[in-house]
């Protein structure tokens, strides 16, 4: 592994050339107070955790990591403001430079950042991070440390990229750009302090627009002969800003989706106005060198651009929140994404949670607090809080269709009122309120999943049918396994065996539902992920379990006539 990991420039929707990257050997230490000598060195951004940390050693509740880097700026970072950027931290964290305290955080799966002008030198700076990890209730996704089945290897501390960019005094903080199919035009919103900006948007290298905004104030630019995004044709334009001296770059994609019938009055996920089937698989997004971390940006492209040669438009990102990389891949590759928040609260009691997954008609009221383990109020704050962010965050992702707040009942509380929250906060994307059971009767979609039983399409209830996770048939592929458990929800012993299954499952049951209403397919799931081997590819992504053609034959039927 090299010691500059993941150099790309992490923020694909609003690009500055001003750029320094932070990543590589770091010192760390594990102390409860601020040491004054280091354990050893730790390759950031890898969680010490991961093999490719080089630490591979637990934080456990209590703990304090410690990280210690030297940096010089460029000489072009000498005039304006430089402002120091932390794509995510796992849970709490503390930052000094130079030994001033420039800001903390809390919450591990979104990016903060802090201006730290004030306190840098001419060379020679000196970044302390401190990280504890105790969760608590706050979101943890399927991290545990005892790991086993569908609960991985926990992991803490920084797991995405740490860089700087200089900034002019006033500059772009962030851009909103919502695309309106309908109406041929892109609503641009310049956020800044003050200012006019000059907006320039170029479809295949040839500008079709320019506009100036002032800032904060919403600007509906009219786009001549749009060209839609379409997994089939993922074209996206490129978008140019500058206010003041500042400089950014950015990319839109002309599309909608939303829900409505078909030519029979059957309830639809439409895409761009039409009806469009989701092919659909899980997406864990863990990784056995780098836990949360993709070892590369060419080992994300492959996972997306697997999944799609096999045929499948849609992934389920569960339970994680990824680097802005990944989704800027889906936008160009055209790769639709289903993104669940994160989940959290007290620790799940089993007779709630797993009861459904084998009495399908038991339906608990979410809004007993207490009874789905978040009786704490101040962790349904955060989390209320995390979405709303978690919704800014992503919202000019082109290719994120759908928003899950909640997944099997883990953390789940008031689930119609936070979906018709979610709505409220983005009414251009569609909501699965509550994936696979405890159904609330709100949301866009009535969403099931089925593993222990044939599935069987309800009765209609107004609502988008679609069966958001199913499958999961495992197979152990010698020398690609993580350890001795096996977890899967059917186990098969060889890959014709396996094979075998998929297709019988798809022909008998799933492939027929699509006439009765079924709208979307979640597929168990990508890959292996440590004791759970029951996906299509192995762990390490070495092996791909079922013949390419047999999984296309399938997808290749996974649509509407």
């Amino acid at each position: 592994m090299s010691d500059n990991p993941l150099p790309e420039y992490p923020r694909p929707q609003l690009v500055r050339d001003s750029y320094l990257n932070l990543n590589g050997r770091w010192e760390y230490a594990i102390r409860d107070y601020a040491p004054e000598t280091y354990d050893g060195e730790i390759l950031v951004p890898y969680s010490p955790e991961a093999p490719l940390s080089g630490v591979n050693r637990q934080l456990l509740p209590g703990e304090t990591l410690w990280y210690r880097r030297r940096f010089d700026l460029p000489d072009d970072f000498a005039d304006g403001r430089v402002i120091l950027h932390f794509g995510a931290v796992d849970q709490t964290c503390r930052v000094w430079v130079n030994d001033d305290e420039v800001g903390g955080h809390t919450g591990g799966y979104l990016p903060f950042s802090f201006d730290v002008t004030d306190a840098l030198r001419p060379s020679e700076n000196v970044l302390v991070v401190a990280v504890r990890d105790d969760t608590g209730n706050g979101s943890r996704g399927k991290q545990r440390l005892r790991r086993g089945g569908i609960w991985y290897t926990a992991q803490s501390g920084i797991w995405q990229t740490v860089w700087t960019e200089r900034v002019p005094e006033v500059h772009v903080e962030r851009l909103t750009l919502t695309p309106l199919l309908g109406d041929s035009c892109v609503e641009v919103t310049v956020h800044a302090p003050t200012g006019e900006a000059h907006v320039e948007i170029s479809a295949g290298g040839e500008a079709v627009a320019r506009v100036t905004v002032p800032a904060e104030r919403p600007v509906r630019v009219p786009l001549p002969e749009v060209r839609a995004w379409s997994p089939e044709d993922p074209f996206l334009y490129d978008v140019a800003v500058s206010l003041g001296a500042d400089r950014v770059r950015s990319y839109f994609g002309m599309r909608s989706f939303s829900v409505g019938p078909d030519a029979d009055g059957v309830p639809r996920l439409l895409l761009n106005g039409r009806p469009y089937f989701h092919a659909g698989v899980l997406d864990q997004g863990y990784w056995p060198d780098g836990l949360y971390t993709p070892p590369s940006d060419e080992a994300m492209i492959h996972d997306i651009a697997t999944m799609k040669r096999l045929g499948f438009t849609m992934l389920r990102k569960h339970i994680k929140i990824e680097p802005l990389r990944w989704y800027h891949h889906c936008d160009r590759l055209g790769m639709l994404v289903w993104q669940d928040m994160v989940n959290g609260g007290e620790p799940y009691r089993p007779w709630v949670i797993t009861t459904p997954a084998f009495l399908p008609f038991v339906r608990m009221d979410d809004r007993r607090h207490r009874r789905f383990g978040r009786a704490d109020a101040a962790g349904r704050t955060a989390f209320e809080a995390e979405t709303r962010a978690t919704i800014e965050h992503l919202r000019n992702v082109v290719s994120l269709a759908v928003w899950v707040p909640f997944n099997e009942g883990w953390g789940q509380f008031d689930a119609a009122r936070i979906a018709a929250e979610v709505a409220r906060l983005d009414p251009t994307r569609t909501v699965d309120h509550a994936s696979g059971w405890h159904d609330q009767r709100a949301g866009d979609l009535r969403s099931l999943h089925v593993y222990f039983r044939r599935f069987r399409p309800p009765r209609p209830d107004g609502r988008v049918l679609v069966l958001s996770e199913y499958g999961g048939y495992s197979l152990r592929v010698e020398g690609h396994v993580r350890g001795e458990k096996e977890f899967g929800y059917r186990r098969y012993r060889t890959a014709d065996a396996l094979g075998e299954a998929f297709a019988r499952l798809h022909e008998e049951q799933i492939i027929p539902a699509v006439a009765r209403g079924l709208s979307a397919t979640v597929y168990t799931q990508v890959s292996d992920v440590e004791d759970e081997i029951n996906g299509l590819l192995t762990y390490d992504r070495a092996v791909l379990k079922l013949p390419e053609d047999l999984v296309r034959s399938i997808t290749e039927r996974l649509r509407f006539a």
